[in-house]
């Protein structure tokens, strides 16, 4: 019976990374962009923008990355769910991509208005406010969605198989509903980031990923779990 070791300890470092890079991507520019978007600013500081997208680039893939790592596992024993759990954040690393565009995009913008002259920074400048609205709203709003939809899939069938303690996984439970609660604020105060209460109901599912990746990379996968898991299966 495989013990899907590496799966766990690919899927830990995963959920170390992926919360690294979502939080430490506003660092390069200290902090996230406001409207009005300060195009000539933002032109100077062109190596910052590209390591943003970077971080951000890096966020979509281990996002991605920890479902699929995953799914050989969590397959065993609700494959619908298991699938559903891909597909959301695969989802979700689509739209942090295209957040990312949009960054990439204003500092196009910016380089070339600023090269015309003043009177283009002017012209653009209702252009890139809808643009850093989109993004605004794709990494705060709509990103999150699928996240915490394919999230709760995953949370789900680690709970009911057992392949990482209870208390752990019904800890990614009540953290992923208080995650969702907080998005939905945010959509309808349109406040995105690290507001008050998006950090407050965003903590526990921060610290239980954390904690997860910890377990998995020490631990590993329950293999009485998984031997239930194969004999289901054959």
């Amino acid at each position: 019976m495989r013990t899907y070791r590496g799966n766990a300890i690919a899927v830990g470092v995963l959920f170390i990374l992926c919360s690294a890079t979502s939080i430490l991507s506003i660092v390069p520019l200290g902090g996230p962009l406001v409207a009005p978007v300060d195009l000539a600013k933002l032109a100077t500081n062109d190596t910052r923008v590209v390591l943003t997208a970077l971080i951000e680039f890096v966020w979509a893939l281990t996002g991605a990355g920890i479902a699929i790592g995953l799914y050989p596992v969590i397959k065993k024993f609700n494959p619908a769910l298991a699938l559903g759990s891909v597909a959301g954040r695969l989802v979700e690393a689509v739209f942090v991509v295209v957040g990312a565009l949009g960054l990439l995009a204003l500092l196009t913008v910016g380089q070339e208005a600023v090269a015309v002259g003043s009177a283009s920074v002017a012209t653009v400048a209702t252009t890139s406010n809808l643009v850093l609205a989109a993004r605004e709203w794709v990494h705060g709003f709509v990103a999150l969605i699928p996240f915490g939809v394919g999230a709760f899939m995953y949370y789900v069938v680690l709970y009911r198989s057992r392949l990482v303690p209870r208390w752990l996984s019904g800890w990614g439970l009540v953290a992923i509903a208080l995650f969702m609660v907080s998005t939905v604020i945010a959509g309808f105060t349109q406040e995105f980031g690290f507001t008050t209460v998006n950090t407050v109901l965003n903590i526990p599912i921060g610290l239980q990923e954390m904690a997860l990746a910890i377990w998995l990379i020490a631990k590993g996968f329950d293999q009485r779990a998984l031997a239930s898991g194969a004999e289901s299966e054959a």
